[in-house]
């Protein structure tokens, strides 16, 4: 056991090692408080985001997209494309650059209309990059960001089929696209105006247009501009007209999100702003629907609308 001696002479060591230490702590305490403060102020926003975190672990962004929608999603050669698609990427680029992940990467994945909400929900994509209409009742599945494109629903016939309006279609067989509002609104309309459509049902828009091409259908109710595009992509353009008559008002696109992410929902917005205000968004606009797309050169010749500028020049979330 050791001696008197050597207690106190430990004592004494332990008293003036404590009596060093003292001001170094009192200097190194606010110092750690401040580091840590700083980091929390930089890491709030991921921490406030499932999707964010999970973006930078992986080190990836995963976007769904279509297999046929041109020209807002659709593949060439395999490759996901289109005017929804590269407005992901540049939204991509910014929250890498937030994020301080430059080679942030992108997994693409495809979807339908009926998986896409499901995709999202699941947490399978972060993102679904395509034509999908917002509205109250998807709202409550999904989030939807400002929005990038404004349509209605109409039909497409064979010009020759001598179709024009809604009361046209009475008694005949209409092709539509599972999963979308388009369908809804045809059913609604043919409840309620007891019109005896008798509705036929495809997974993808390009399977439904085809039934209008081979006269297994007499039209295909969809948006506006997903049809214009079918015509332009198909070998006649010239056989095909598009009704004057709509299904419904105007309604907007936007790109889905996970819901109830807030964090992430304003970081894509926030780069979906610096987009539209800038010029960049008529020379992306005028690419895919003024000029000749691939694969088969097809030109959509579709100014920017009055209505679309106005959603650019003051983006907004659509709540109606």
């Amino acid at each position: 056991m050791p001696g008197h001696n050597t207690i106190a002479a430990t004592v004494r060591t332990i008293k003036t090692f404590s009596n060093l230490w003292r001001p170094v702590q009192t200097v190194l305490w606010p110092m750690t408080v401040v580091l840590l403060a700083v980091g929390g102020v930089n890491a709030s926003a991921e921490e406030s985001s499932d999707t964010l975190t999970k973006i930078r672990k992986t080190g990836t962004v995963t976007i769904g997209h279509r297999t046929s929608e041109p020209p807002f999603s659709y593949l060439v050669a395999g490759v996901a494309t289109g005017y929804t698609v590269e407005i992901c990427q540049r939204v991509v680029k910014d929250i890498g650059s937030k994020l301080g992940i430059p080679d942030l990467k992108i997994e693409y994945v495809s979807v339908t209309s009926a998986t896409r909400f499901v995709m999202v929900k699941s947490r399978r994509i972060d993102m679904e990059c395509a034509a999908t209409t917002n509205n109250a009742e998807r709202r409550k599945m999904v989030a939807f960001s400002y929005p990038h494109f404004v349509t209605a629903t109409r039909f497409v016939s064979l010009k020759s089929s001598n179709i024009h309006t809604i009361a046209d279609l009475a008694g005949r067989s209409i092709a539509a696209t599972t999963g979308t509002v388009n369908l809804e609104q045809l059913n609604a309309i043919n409840r309620q105006r007891m019109l005896n459509i008798s509705v036929l049902l495809n997974r993808e828009n390009s399977d439904s247009f085809n039934m209008v091409t081979n006269g297994k259908a007499s039209a295909f109710v969809m948006d506006d501009i997903l049809l214009a595009g079918q015509i332009a992509a198909s070998s006649r353009p010239d056989d095909y007209v598009i009704s004057q008559e709509t299904f419904s008002p105007p309604e907007p696109y936007g790109i889905l999100l996970p819901l109830g992410d807030e964090a992430f929902k304003t970081l894509v917005n926030s780069s979906l702003e610096k987009l539209f205000t800038s010029k960049d968004i008529q020379e992306l606009y005028t690419k895919w629907f003024e000029r000749p797309i691939p694969p088969l050169g097809q030109n959509m010749k579709l100014p920017l609308s009055p209505e679309l500028k106005a959603v650019f020049s003051k983006p907004k979330e659509y709540l109606e």
